[in-house]
């Protein structure tokens, strides 16, 4: 009985398999350790309601309001102000956090509206330089 295979001294054209399954399984622990570290979608800002009902708001707070107008195009309050446009936004909440250390805004859509109305908003107010931008929800607002 012979105990060789294959014919003896030529060259063999197999390839050696085990350090490319070796290679493989040290990547596959690596991705496996590093998968819990990545982030996975924004961090949002959600206002917290005020323990005492009687407490008045903050005047430094700044709300952006988004408000539906009947016409199919949303309209834009700072603070309960008098309407502005989509387009001078920017501007002004830029004059308005320039001065200021703590550069928190709050959006606050009305329920009717479609998110892609609200969108614009935190747009602008990450190109004035806003830090935190929180978005008030029904549910904050009537106190859960």
């Amino acid at each position: 009985m012979g105990m060789g295979g294959g014919g003896g001294k030529g060259a063999r054209s197999d390839i050696n398999v085990t350090p490319l399954i070796d290679v493989l399984l040290v990547l596959l622990i690596i991705f496996m350790v590093i998968q819990p570290n990545v982030v996975r979608g924004l961090d949002t800002l959600v206002p917290q309601p005020p323990k005492d009902k009687t407490a008045d708001v903050d005047n430094r707070t700044i709300v952006v309001q988004v408000k539906a107008n009947g016409k199919g195009t949303p309209t834009y309050q700072i603070n309960e102000d008098s309407p502005i446009n989509l387009t001078d936004l920017t501007e002004k909440l830029r004059t308005i956090f320039e001065a200021r250390q703590d550069k928190v805004m709050f959006v606050k859509g009305e329920p009717s509206l479609d998110f892609a109305a609200v969108t614009p908003v935190i747009d602008d107010g990450h190109a004035a330089g806003v830090d935190n931008i929180g978005i008030i929800t029904p549910r904050v607002e009537s106190g859960q």
